[in-house]
């Protein structure tokens, strides 16, 4: 029987960048869980050390890393620098996070006793990556799932493997054990092997609703497994009346099209109120047309590479299409600029008109607009989705931003800021179909390791004062 091979092309030409074997998943389980307990018994300090070694590799590695991130999936070489300096910057961030949010408590019992709170890793952990941020949104995971003691078995995409496997060949040059942080190389059939194995104590996943409810239902009946959800979000932007049109508009743009829409953080919706609505499309529209689409790893660098495949970029524009179709008004049509290639161009639709606006997330450069009232028919509108990731408000007052957090539903919510501002000292997570209450980033710690309460005396000291016979 031949093996089964995965090949991984570049969107920007078609050409293959890299093929390599599907991993056999028994046998990557098999040696992790052989491992994780030696790793586990090292002293803290010196995996982190460890993971200090890591980083300093990515900075050797990271003009060469991020070449790769570009080629792979597309990303202009400028985000694909610092999507390597985030990671390379994880490693303190963790080692903080461990120390505050899983750190040794010791409180006093009363006569002699202490009581204690220390963590445990859990053991073998399962961290599914996405393609739209190969190396940073895996490592937000990998990282503090090492520093707690747990093996890692990292599955990137099956649309990024090569920056996965490099990834992990930064890990092992640092001095990480190769059991202990394995790369699982497949498809769809892998991620589920991983997932539903006894052998794999849980699963931190990144990546599209439809799969994270899917994981969702197929461990619904574990709870003995741990498992984390980052989804994404259909996530909205409210621009209210402001002196700063032109810096509001260059925000939209930097929610909507960054990555070329390709972030769970990036802006679906565009709530507008009449106060800023004219003046914000005078910026808006002719700022989106001077954004340069090309090579990724090209010179001059543009603002957007491809999406990720021909597939992709075919259903956003009959997204696209079908929105035109209900009711949309275009304010900036989508355009294939070729055909064989998945450079697209951003697209801008008013939706207001449309009387059932889909709640989806279309992960690429469509940006739906919605003509409100007043702020707090824009809070309305907002919270108009099942999902609940990010949220921002350009413009306003403070007393307007204050009612705007109070009262959207969301993760993350920002004032004046793009949707895709998250401080990676922050947890980055969301609600309803965006997430499972396990935030990521700054809160990743609290997935990798569980607490344990005890209670300790030097001697053993215990009496029976009532219900005993004399």
């Amino acid at each position: 029987m031949s093996e089964q091979l995965l090949i991984s092309f570049e969107p920007a030409s078609g050409e293959e960048l890299w093929r390599g074997a599907h991993s056999d998943v028994e046998a990557a389980i098999s040696a992790a869980r052989g491992a994780w307990a030696a790793w586990a018994a090292l002293p803290l300090g010196t995996r982190i050390e460890t993971l200090r070694s890591f980083a300093n590799e990515l900075r050797r590695e990271g003009e060469a890393l991020a070449e790769l991130i570009g080629r792979e999936v597309g990303k202009p070489l400028w985000e694909a620098r610092g999507e390597v300096d985030a990671v390379a910057g994880q490693v303190d961030i963790a080692v903080q996070a461990y120390a505050e949010r899983t750190g040794k408590k010791k409180f006093d019992a009363g006569v002699g006793a202490s009581a204690a709170v220390r963590h445990k890793p859990h053991g073998v952990m399962a961290v599914i990556g996405p393609f739209s941020a190969p190396a940073q949104a895996p490592c937000g995971h990998i990282v503090p799932a090492l520093i707690a003691g747990n093996a890692v078995l990292f599955k990137p995409s099956e649309k990024a493997p090569a920056v996965g496997e490099a990834l992990v060949a930064c890990f092992h040059r640092a001095g990480v054990p190769e059991a202990v942080i394995q790369a699982v190389i497949g498809g769809p059939e892998e991620g589920k092997a991983l997932v539903a194995h006894p052998g794999v104590d849980g699963v931190l996943f990144t990546g599209s609703v439809q799969v994270g409810l899917a994981i969702n239902r197929k461990l619904a009946a574990n709870p003995g497994k741990l498992v984390a959800l980052e989804m994404g979000g259909n996530n909205p932007l409210v621009v209210v009346e402001t002196p700063k049109l032109a810096d509001a508009a260059a925000l939209v743009v930097q929610s909507a099209f960054a990555c070329a829409g390709q972030r769970c953080t990036a802006a679906r919706r565009l709530i507008v109120t009449p106060g800023a609505h004219d003046g914000l499309m005078e910026h808006l529209v002719p700022l989106t047309r001077k954004l340069m689409l090309g090579d990724p790893v090209g010179e001059p660098q543009p603002f957007m590479g491809p999406v990720i495949d021909n597939d992709t970029a075919d259903r956003l524009a009959e997204s696209f299409l079908a929105l035109l179709t209900a009711g949309g008004r275009p304010l900036l049509h989508m355009r294939r600029s070729m055909p064989d290639l998945p450079f697209i161009t951003p697209g801008i639709i008013d939706v207001t008109d449309i009387p059932e606006r889909p709640d989806l997330e279309l992960f690429g450069p469509v940006l739906q607009v919605i003509r409100v009232p007043d702020l707090d028919a824009a809070i309305t509108e907002a919270n108009n989705t099942r999902f609940g990731l990010c949220a921002a408000l350009i413009g306003g007052s403070a007393e307007d931003y204050g009612r705007f957090w109070a009262n959207v539903r969301a993760g993350v919510i920002n004032w004046n800021s793009p949707t895709t501002a998250v401080s990676p000292k922050a947890p980055l997570g969301g609600i309803g179909l965006s997430g499972n209450h396990r935030p990521g980033a700054g809160y990743a710690a609290d997935a990798c390791a569980y607490p344990v309460a005890s209670t300790e005396l030097d001697q053993p000291r215990a009496s029976l004062g009532l219900g005993v016979r004399s």
